[in-house]
C-alpha cells in the first residue's frame, strides 16, 4: 500500500470505473467490473474525488455518465438520481427512458475544504437480488468525475 499523502496526491478528478486505478476511489456501492468497461452500482453508492484546481473559490461540476438498461427500466419505470458533495446536496433528476444518460450538476466552492472529496449518490430504487443476479442493481457507470469551472 502507498502511504496515504502519495495517495491522495494519485487521486484522480474523473474516474473510469473500469480502470484498475480508480477502484481505490470507489467507496461503496460499486460491484466488479463487467467487460472491462463498466459497472453495476447498487441503490447507494459512492466515490472519493481529487478536488479540481481553484474550486475552493470558484465551485466544479459533477459529471456522471451512466446507463439505464432497458430491463431496469422496464420493472422499475422511472428512476430518480441525486448526489450530494462533502454533504451538500445537490438536485436531483428523474429519468424516464433507458440509454445513456448523463447527470451534471454545478458544485458550491464551499464544497471544497480538501483536497479529496467524497461524493454520495442515491437512486429512489434499484432491482432487488433475485434468482438469476443476486445483487441488488441500480444503474451501469462508466465515468464519474468533477471539472473546475
Amino acid at each position: 500500500m502507498e502511504p496515504a499523502d502519495e495517495e491522495t496526491t494519485s487521486l484522480a478528478t474523473m474516474v473510469h470505473v473500469a480502470d484498475p486505478r480508480a477502484t481505490v476511489q470507489l467507496i461503496r456501492g460499486f460491484h466488479d467490473v463487467e467487460q472491462n468497461a463498466w459497472r453495476w452500482t447498487m441503490r447507494k453508492f459512492s466515490v472519493t474525488l481529487k478536488t479540481p484546481a481553484g474550486a475552493a473559490a470558484r465551485g466544479a461540476t459533477l459529471q456522471l455518465k451512466f446507463v439505464i438498461p432497458d430491463v431496469v427500466l422496464a420493472k422499475l419505470k422511472s428512476l430518480a438520481l441525486s448526489a450530494s458533495v462533502e454533504g451538500t446536496p445537490l438536485a436531483g433528476e428523474t429519468y424516464t427512458a433507458a440509454g445513456e444518460q448523463t447527470y451534471t450538476r454545478d458544485v458550491p466552492p464551499q464544497a471544497f475544504k480538501a483536497d479529496a472529496v467524497t461524493v454520495d449518490f442515491v437512486l429512489d430504487k434499484a432491482l432487488p437480488p433475485g434468482p438469476a443476479d443476486r445483487r441488488e442493481l441500480g444503474v451501469i457507470v462508466t465515468t464519474a468525475g468533477l471539472e473546475a469551472r
